[in-house]
């Protein structure tokens, strides 16, 4: 009886979309996948280190209750008892002071806005939160929907300090349909009561990673750490991968890092330059975060989005308002983030001058603050973070199939309007797994 021969795939990239689909890959029992990871671990953005003995990601994560994607396959894994689901609370500093900005309440009584701004600003965020045609706005600034809708005064102090926090100069050119998604799926993220509940792994997000790398394990996949892709090239039998030095051949081929990087891969393939320049229009913002430890208990909310123009970071985040700050030897952990583009000097300014900097701003917004006090404190710069979701993006959203026979690519720069996140890239992951495996069915005599 003969056997039907395992079609040998390669998946580049180990974050959540790398991981999943190979995960489905394997366990369809038609592949051979081989899992390549440039970096020394898996987990991609919500790549872990470890900070008062335990696991903490280099870049803030939580779950939404409406992050199906991402709830089903933690069903899957079977690590529902160790999510856990806790009260989030949200605020702003505006010249000089902190407002809660979390319930309707909240919003009426943000004094920096006259009352019939806060108004408007509450009926808009109602009309986000219940319309689901989003394609009208794609096309549509969302500082300048927001100016018309919320009014100049509104946007001035809430929405275009958001925007510009998150997207640098970049900023009057977002589309509203990227705005609209990040206040319709938070806003109905909420149950029957007022209350966010924001989901978290006891222990971190690497409790999924490491139960990730130990289901894999199980479904034969090999994994690669510490490997890169130097060259991909084409031949009768499909693409060939350089690694090491070496040349390993595959039938399919899974690329799941940045389109830039994906251009620069395939750039001596001919034929391919209307989609190298394509991939090469999608612009990425770095991020980069400060977290620390500290006895000092700094602010009375989760979230608190910096609002000034001169502000150097983006978001305040006290980790141990959300998660019991036992599980950190009883200490507070903070984290500082901003989003840079790549030729910012924030990317290069020595660590020391960028701790100052950021530390005294933090002073500034907790005058009790003493740095002296910090017990252990870590510095990340990431440079591919963000896609810049202009007016124009859905006509660049490259598809899941690449002009190159046998090579597929799924990132985030694929998500509109949805902003990037762990469920989107589970959800991606199993629909390019599912195409593969549908090509591969349908190539079979």
């Amino acid at each position: 009886m003969s056997t039907i021969k395992k079609s040998r795939v390669a998946v580049i990239g180990g974050g959540f979309t790398g991981m999943t689909a190979a995960r489905r890959l394997a366990r369809s029992g038609n592949c051979e996948v081989t899992l390549i990871e440039r970096g020394p671990a898996l987990g991609g953005l919500a790549g872990d280190f470890t900070m008062q003995g335990t696991s903490l990601e280099k870049t803030y994560h939580h779950l939404f209750r409406t992050d199906s994607d991402i709830r089903a396959l933690v069903d899957e894994l079977g690590l529902n008892d160790v999510l856990e689901w806790h009260a989030s609370s949200m605020g702003i500093y505006y010249e000089g002071q902190v407002y809660p900005f979390m319930s309707p309440k909240d919003v009426l009584c943000f004094t920096p806005c006259s009352f019939l701004s806060r108004i408007r600003l509450g009926v808009v965020a109602l009309y986000l939160k219940k319309t689901r045609n989003w394609r009208k706005l794609a096309n549509q600034s969302a500082y300048d929907w927001m100016r018309r809708m919320c009014g100049k005064q509104a946007t001035d102090v809430v929405w275009g300090p958001l925007l510009r926090g998150k997207f640098h100069r970049y900023y009057d050119a977002i589309s509203m349909a990227w705005l609209w998604a990040r206040i319709h799926y938070r806003g109905n993220s909420r149950e029957k009561s007022a209350t966010e509940m924001l989901g978290y792994f006891r222990g971190g997000f690497s409790v999924i990673t490491d139960k990730f790398v130990a289901d894999l394990g199980a479904a034969n996949v090999k994994i690669l750490k510490g490997s890169k892709v130097d060259q991909l090239r084409l031949g009768p039998e499909g693409p060939s991968l350089l690694l090491s030095g070496v040349w390993s051949q595959f039938d399919r081929c899974l690329f799941t890092g940045p389109s830039a990087a994906l251009a620069q891969l395939v750039e001596g393939l001919p034929g391919l330059e209307d989609y190298r320049r394509k991939l090469n229009s999608i612009s990425y913002l770095g991020a980069i975060t400060l977290v620390f430890a500290t006895e000092q208990k700094l602010g009375e909310h989760y979230w608190l989005n910096i609002n000034e123009r001169d502000a150097p970071f983006l978001v305040f985040i006290r980790h141990t308002r959300m998660v019991d700050p036992k599980h950190y030897n009883g200490k507070e952990i903070y984290y500082i983030g901003s989003y840079q583009p790549h030729d910012s000097p924030l990317f290069t300014m020595p660590e020391s001058e960028l701790r100052a900097l950021w530390f005294d701003y933090l002073q500034r917004i907790h005058p009790q603050f003493n740095r002296d006090k910090i017990l252990e404190e870590h510095l990340f710069r990431l440079r591919y973070a963000q896609h810049v979701v202009d007016t124009n993006y859905g006509q660049r959203v490259p598809d899941f199939r690449t002009p190159v026979p046998g090579v597929y690519l799924a990132n985030f720069s694929q998500l509109f309007p949805e902003d990037r996140g762990t469920t989107f890239s589970v959800r991606d992951g199993n629909k390019v797994a599912n195409l593969i495996l549908d090509d591969i069915r349908s190539a079979k005599p």
